[in-house]
């Protein structure tokens, strides 16, 4: 099956997550809070914290960083309790984005998002107003010239739902949540390592954004990315990365 071409987004994606590392890092550390003390410290039998430690590791972040988390949130020590709350809204051209947060303060949070939004000439929408346009699911990308006969072998047989080729070469796997760890860890098995493997929010109508549009965008998403209680952006514009 094809598709549209995700891999100048992805890297485009991957570029600014570098140049803002240290907020990448206080998001994982906020994510393996929560997944641990709402599963358990225990690796093997909560996938939610395993997902939360790979991204630790992708990100660089020192294991005694990352095992001190998980003994701190299991452990009973007192801190900061965090609530998950996500807001939906549109933004350039008519584009959507869901905006998962973690806060101690959700008046402070859903200030600071709606801010965002009506700065950069986005709008807040109601909760589902968008999230229609999304599929949750497990998606494992890989670059452009890895075989795609092969990829789909592996992860048909692992229980994916769809590779889809992408127009740049790249391939992308779509799997369901509960399968995602068994798909991925089929892959590696058998030689196949992925670029890029998460559970998100897949866009099933993606727009194009071009020039002024696309730098309209960007500044969007930046803007609402930088607050410190925002954990992930999910969007379906393909924005040219030549425009921004």
């Amino acid at each position: 099956m094809a598709g549209h071409s995700k891999w100048a987004n992805i890297q485009h994606r991957k570029g600014r997550q570098d140049e803002k590392r240290g907020k990448i890092w206080t998001r994982i550390i906020r994510e393996i809070t929560v997944a641990a003390r709402a599963g358990g410290g225990d690796l093997s039998v909560n996938p939610r914290l395993r997902l939360a430690v790979d991204r630790a590791k992708a990100a660089n972040m020192p294991a005694d960083r990352v095992k001190y988390n998980i003994d701190k949130a299991t452990g009973g020590l007192d801190g900061v309790s965090y609530e998950e709350i996500r807001y939906e809204g549109y933004g350039i051209g008519g584009a959507a984005l869901i905006v998962d947060t973690m806060t101690d303060n959700k008046v402070r949070t859903v200030a600071e998002v709606r801010h965002a939004f009506s700065k950069f000439g986005g709008n807040m929408g109601t909760e589902g107003s968008v999230s229609f346009q999304f599929k949750h699911c497990g998606q494992i990308i890989f670059a452009p010239g890895v075989s795609e006969d092969r990829v789909m072998e592996v992860a048909l047989e692992a229980g994916a739902d769809d590779v889809i080729s992408d127009d740049d070469g790249a391939i992308e796997v779509i799997t369901p949540v509960g399968e995602f760890e068994a798909v991925k860890n089929a892959l590696v098995a058998a030689g196949l390592t992925p670029d890029d493997a998460e559970i998100t929010m897949r866009a099933e109508n993606p727009i194009e954004l071009t020039g002024v549009e696309a730098a309209r965008m960007q500044k969007l998403l930046d803007a609402i990315e930088d607050l410190d209680d925002v954990q992930d952006v999910y969007h379906n514009a393909e924005i040219d990365a030549d425009s921004v």
